[in-house]
């Protein structure tokens, strides 16, 4: 039985035209040689298992190939291979001097590969300066390194450099399927590419895990059986958890996390590989960047049906979720809680990109009944003239109030009062109504039709869907406000129809306590202790006196004063109250005391407290 040779060495690359991914350094190897127009010091730099070392060791066979030699000649005595990670000591160094004097025996160069060269010490590199920089000229250092950032600038200007990128997942891929052949296997495209992903740029490390993967299954690579095998979840799983966060069903979408973490995969790895399936439906929207996309065909239909539904706007906000969570998983104290949390929010996202409000579409082309207040009424003109420019009297309770506006916004005039109203409503020339108040005089006959004004009067209101939101910078939010103030309405009030009722200063205390008693139960516990700092007193036309020890308790009270001035002019029925807040810093004196003035209170109250102190010789 012959011995087991990993595919990284059986198909290692032997000329420049096989190295996968590396065209432009190839290329320009090959014209130095072919030129007579190479450097005596190279520098390869970039990721592990992208062929440093492989074109290194092409380079060192081409340089001293004349045609006369055998095709499996390798030139092993003219190939000097050092790794920097163990020999990186200056003996070491000195003693690779001593060996490049030497000429060769065969061939014309004697190459010196070392590997690793960053992990040379400090004295190592500067005992190498001088032979780098006047190499004997049968000799060429070909330096390899992944960090070329640790390596030292006098090194750095004495090479030529070239940087290794890393292999892409197509060219991964077509060299798997390049070797699956060549092996016999036959290997699913879309399995492929997912090793050529989980390879992460390294064609080494696609290779190990294409032997992993061919040992599990055998001559039929599948993708199921690569995902079970490099334990990567399979992408099927974020298009059922991107449908369901389309259709906002969040209990299944909960299942299936939890499902995935049943499999051995942690919340971590779920929202990552969920924000990269957000990224690639946004690169499947435009046609210019479909090329990013870095899967199979069969992968790449799924993908474009996907993205064809959902927006640009809801992927953008889906992603801002999941990176958030992806920054805050390591932190967090309850991990699977945040991914939860973050599916929930990502479930809640309607498809304009906005968080859904649950009012707005609980309200959205629904009807609700609205129950209209007396004090409804009293804001609407009380005399309508007729056609001839006459005054008419109309009483509260045979007036019919309606409100008409734009279809678009409300309709709140009743069926049965449109049929009634023999005035046809006013034209407009645009579609922005602007609000407008019918009376009606009804006649006796007809008062069982008549609403009363103080009593409650049920309304049907169509509830339309919010508007888009716009910038406050642009110019559709100066129409709006322009529209908007043309839709106002405009109400006149009569001062004489206002109520106007007398009250004692015994009603007013009653009232104002109320109030500070309803404050105090909702926690507003600053603004009940200012306002019980003194007894409101009534003066002359209605006005209410107080007086505080400070301004900033005047403040306090004029800040939340609209509220305690609306809550006693519809207790007492009288709209002209008002209020008058007077700062007297004198007062203070009655709030504020000394220990000796609190003792003095205490010994009245209770002479013993005297002897108490006398007893135990207590001080103040």
């Amino acid at each position: 039985m012959e011995p087991f040779i990993v595919s990284a060495r059986k198909y290692r690359p032997q000329t420049f035209k096989d190295v996968v991914g590396q065209q432009a350094i190839t290329n320009t190897l090959q014209n130095a040689i072919d030129n007579n127009h190479l450097a005596q010091a190279l520098l390869f730099c970039g990721p592990r298992g992208v062929g440093k070392t492989t074109c290194a060791r092409i380079l060192a066979k081409q340089i001293n190939t004349d045609g006369s030699e055998s095709e499996d000649e390798d030139f092993a005595f003219n190939v000097f291979e050092l790794d920097a990670a163990s020999n990186n000591s200056v003996d070491d160094i000195r003693n690779l001097i001593d060996q490049v004097r030497i000429p060769p025996q065969v061939g014309k160069y004697k190459v010196y590969i070392i590997d690793e060269v960053h992990m040379l010490s400090s004295s190592a590199f500067n005992a190498f300066l001088k032979t780098l920089e006047e190499p004997p000229k049968h000799a060429i250092f070909i330096l390899a390194t992944t960090e070329k950032h640790k390596i030292i600038p006098t090194i750095l200007s004495r090479c030529q450099i070239f940087d290794f990128k890393r292999i892409t997942v197509k060219d991964a891929a077509e060299y798997l399927k390049y070797i699956a052949e060549s092996q016999g296997v036959n290997a699913e495209e879309d399995a492929l590419h997912i090793i050529a992903q989980k390879a992460d740029g390294a064609m080494r490390d696609a290779l190990s895990i294409f032997d992993r993967v061919v040992s599990f299954s055998g001559k039929e690579l599948t993708r199921k059986a690569v995902t079970e095998n490099l334990n990567v979840l399979d992408y099927d799983t974020y298009f059922q958890a991107t449908d369901l966060i389309l259709e906002h069903n969040i209990p299944q979408l909960l299942v299936l996390f939890n499902k995935t973490l049943s499999l051995g995969f942690d919340g971590h790895h779920f929202i990552a590989g969920l924000a990269s399936h957000f990224r690639d439906l946004m690169v499947c929207q435009h046609q210019d960047t479909i090329a990013l996309l870095e899967v199979g065909e069969s992968a790449q239909e799924k993908y474009k049906q996907q993205s064809q539904k959902t927006s640009r706007s809801f992927l953008l906000q889906a992603l801002n979720l999941a990176n958030d969570c992806d920054l805050k998983y390591k932190t967090s104290k309850n991990q699977r809680l945040l991914v939860e949390l973050t599916l929930m929010k990502l479930a809640s996202i309607d498809f304009d990109g906005e968080k859904k409000n649950p009012e707005s579409v609980a309200l959205h082309n629904s009807t609700i009944n609205f129950i209209a207040p007396a004090s409804f009424y009293r804001n609407f003109p009380k005399k309508p003239k007729e056609a001839n420019g006459q005054e008419v009297s109309a009483s509260p309770d045979e007036t019919t109030k309606t409100i008409e506006t734009a279809p678009a916004t409300e309709n709140v005039a009743d069926t049965t009062e449109k049929e009634k109203d023999p005035t046809p409503p006013p034209s407009h020339k645009d579609n922005n109504s602007v609000k407008t108040i019918h009376q009606e005089e009804k006649k006796p006959d007809e008062a069982h039709t008549t609403v009363k004004e103080k009593e409650p009067v049920a309304k049907k209101l169509n509830i339309a869907p919010p508007a888009k939101r716009v910038s406050a910078l642009s110019l559709s939010s100066l129409k709006a406000k322009k529209e908007h103030e043309l839709n106002k309405i405009e109400v006149v009030v009569d001062e004489d129809d206002l109520p106007r009722d007398p009250f004692t200063e015994e009603d007013l205390q009653r009232h104002w306590a109320d109030f500070v008693e309803q404050i105090d139960a909702k926690g507003q516990k600053i603004l009940a202790s200012n306002l019980n700092t003194d007894v409101p007193k009534l003066k002359d036309n209605f006005t209410i006196s107080i007086e505080l020890p400070n301004s900033t308790m005047k403040k306090e009270i004029e800040r939340e004063s609209f509220e305690l001035m609306g809550h006693l002019r519809s207790k007492l029925n009288n709209h002209f109250i008002q209020l008058d807040i007077k700062v007297n810093e004198s007062s203070a004196k009655k709030f504020a005391f000394t220990p000796e003035e609190k003792y003095q209170k205490l010994r009245e109250k209770n002479p013993a407290i005297d002897l108490l102190r006398q007893e135990f010789d207590l001080d103040l």
